[in-house]
């Protein structure tokens, strides 16, 4: 398929075209490279426009707008998060994004984003842990066992070397599925009955639940001095996984302090609690792990400027693997002004 060439046609990556994607680029390979550009964008997030997600919250779940900007590229993403849809049979978690030219304000991409927000989110779970697990990790639990967590599996065996996997969850047939999906990985499985057993031995530990409520998943003396925690669930006020005395015991590292602060791990701890922002520690402006006995924590919550690159990382696929679709998007008259009679016109060609 050659590049677009009509401003009215907007490319469009389906469900079915970012499977082949991923599959044409290879899992592991798709995680690293995502990672990379992810990276690129976090040492330069000075430039980028950022603000909290704008979320609307109801009793069942939420459904938010991830909105940023490079002075460029303009990107959103629009997620909701309702815990309760697996009983129904949907996802949890589902998402599409767009790309926009600043200059114009025209789309330059409309994608899905429900398999790519998972991808994104095990993507800079790993990068963040390049630079605050121990560089001899290869053991991690992962409680919790839905739909991320053989995407987070797949990112720290790819990124970081992980090749041990503790599995744990409330339902033992998640941790069963994810135990089959990855069978021919390269990692080595083993099935735990409980968070402790999970975490035993662990240089890793992620937390990826999904209940919308404040929850016990990790408590202080589950935590041993060297660990690295990776806490990928919560996200919203009100929703949290670790027990707070394990936050006064760690170096906690995050992405955007005023969004983490009302939705991360870290609601339960004073508005001043200190934080490290992970762009700076890539940057250098920052100390990451210092030592091996260290406990850090990336209290994950999902940011814009990650689902921005994840969309610039699509697009610059686009020209080489042709898996996009052209949707006439854009009403784009030949005369700007004549929109009405671009109407007018579609009636004499027969189109009503």
């Amino acid at each position: 398929m050659t590049a677009i060439a009509n401003l009215n046609i907007v490319p469009f990556v389906s469900v079915d075209h970012m499977m082949k994607l991923v599959w044409r680029v290879g899992v592991e390979s798709f995680l690293i490279e995502l990672a990379a550009t992810i990276e690129e964008d976090f040492r330069r997030w000075e430039i980028f426009d950022k603000s909290p997600r704008i979320a609307s919250h109801s009793s069942d779940g939420v459904i938010e707008l991830m909105p940023t900007s490079d002075g460029t590229l303009y990107g959103f993403k629009y997620v909701n998060g309702h815990p309760k849809n697996m009983r129904q049979g949907r996802q949890t978690v589902t998402a599409f994004g767009v790309l926009s030219d600043v200059g114009n304000g025209y789309p330059m991409l409309l994608s899905e984003m429900t398999i790519l927000t998972a991808l994104r989110t095990a993507a800079t779970s790993a990068l963040a842990a390049k630079y605050l697990a121990r560089p001899d990790s290869h053991t991690m639990a992962v409680i919790g066992n839905g739909a991320q967590a053989e995407f987070q599996a797949l990112a720290f065996k790819a990124l970081c070397g992980v090749t041990h996997l503790r599995l744990y969850d409330i339902d033992r047939s998640a941790s069963e599925k994810c135990r089959r999906n990855l069978a021919g990985s390269g990692l080595d499985v083993t099935l735990c009955t409980s968070s402790q057993e999970a975490v035993e031995g662990a240089d890793i530990i992620t937390t990826v639940t999904a209940d919308k409520q404040c929850a016990t998943i990790l408590t202080d003396n589950m935590v041993g001095p060297g660990v690295h925690i990776n806490a990928v669930g919560g996200d919203c006020p009100g929703k949290t996984e670790l027990h707070r005395d394990i936050l006064s015991r760690s170096d906690i590292f995050v992405e955007y302090p005023p969004q983490t602060r009302i939705e991360g791990e870290i609601q339960q701890m004073p508005a001043d609690h200190p934080v490290t922002e992970l762009w700076e520690v890539m940057t250098g402006r920052a100390l990451g792990r210092s030592d091996s006995r260290q406990i850090t924590l990336f209290d994950s919550v999902g940011f814009a400027i990650e689902d921005f690159s994840a969309l610039r990382y699509v697009r610059a696929k686009l020209t080489e693997t042709g898996l996009y679709a052209e949707l006439d998007l854009l009403a784009d008259p030949d005369e700007p002004r004549d929109l009405y009679g671009m109407l007018l016109r579609s009636k004499t060609v027969g189109s009503v």
